[in-house]
């Protein structure tokens, strides 16, 4: 081709290529910020599987059933919960390990996914697996006695137990639960000794602690409050930080004294997702969460079951339940509690 000829050529086409060339890595750019936003519009193409990994009728249960129709309602999409129960929920959650990452299975867990760890030998998954979502709800426990038992307060409870080492018993619904863990805590704190005596959940150890066979226990508020109005329990502290609403009129154990000050047990219930979930829908659900705990008629709901919302951000949720996890992991460890 002639001199003139490639000249003309070149006036003709270098631009465009100059044009395409700048083109290309605006044009990939773009698409690497629309790609979340296409899969929070896709989002969701199927029912999102809310699991539970706990019977159906337990506190866990009622939350997960509560915070998956009002999803179902802020967003217009169904939301169904599926109760997967065993191993304090590690089967439940193994499960939801490993599950595609794309939004349509989520898990709704309670405190005993920050013991878990450091309880049993092996787990089905990693805590990598999951992205934290965002925090639901607390529950206090309340420590609770016979109402023969001669301790009329938590103090005095504390005494007995230095005067008489491992004469009493207490019991928790299972190894490594918060009731059973809550006693460690006394134990540790206080510096006493007292027998911990397992049952195969709340239905089975209430005959035994209405009937003062098994004299005291943790238990969950909203578990405990029918009895203590009755009159067949009562009451000596709460665990949580503060006071609760719930039941002014009882101290906390940390107020008591004894060596317990900064004492603190709660439950608490979490929505978490596979690891790798899309940000924008992790995102999406943290802000329904917290416009769902929000609702005067979710507090008066969670009010009923002893819950206090919580909310805040995914981060805020993932450094809690780390926070947890640690917390739980070193009693464990000094008491020795191990579950094979």
């Amino acid at each position: 081709m002639r001199p003139a000829r490639l000249r003309e050529v070149y006036r003709r086409y270098a631009p465009r290529m100059r044009i395409r060339s700048l083109c290309c890595p605006l044009f990939a750019f773009a698409l690497l910020l629309a790609a979340p936003f296409a899969a929070l519009a896709q989002w969701p193409t199927q029912p999102v599987r809310v699991m539970v990994g706990f019977p159906p009728g337990g506190t866990t249960d009622v939350i997960g059933r509560l915070t998956a129709n009002e999803l179902s309602e802020q967003l217009g999409k169904p939301f169904v919960v599926e109760n997967r129960g065993g191993a304090s929920g590690t089967i439940g959650a193994g499960a939801v390990a490993k599950s595609a990452p794309d939004g349509h299975s989520l898990i709704l867990v309670p405190s005993t996914h920050g013991t878990a760890r450091a309880l049993y030998a092996s787990l089905p998954y990693e805590e990598s697996d999951f992205v934290a979502i965002g925090l639901i709800a607390s529950t206090p426990y309340v420590f609770v006695v016979h109402p023969d038992f001669p301790a009329k307060s938590f103090p005095e409870l504390i005494r007995l137990l230095k005067a008489s080492p491992g004469k009493y018993n207490y019991a928790s619904t299972s190894p490594g639960t918060a009731q059973h863990l809550g006693g460690e805590l006394v134990k540790k704190m206080a510096g006493v000794d007292m027998v911990h005596i397992a049952y195969k959940g709340t239905g089975a150890v209430m005959p035994d602690l209405l009937s003062g066979r098994v004299p005291m226990m943790f238990e969950n508020l909203a578990v405990m409050t029918p009895h203590i109005r009755k009159g067949s329990l009562r009451p000596l502290a709460v665990s949580s930080a503060k006071r609760t609403h719930l039941m002014p009129e009882v101290p906390t154990v940390s107020e008591t004294g004894m060596g317990l000050e900064g004492f603190e047990v709660l439950g608490w219930f979490a929505l978490l997702a596979p690891a790798k979930t899309p940000a924008s829908i992790v995102q999406l659900l943290n802000t329904e969460l917290n416009k769902m705990i929000a609702k005067p008629q979710i507090v008066a709901k969670f009010a009923d079951l002893g819950a206090e919302p919580l909310g805040g951000t995914p981060e805020r949720a993932a450094e809690f339940i780390r926070a947890d996890q640690e917390k739980w992991g070193r009693i464990i460890r000094d008491a020795g509690i191990k579950i094979n």
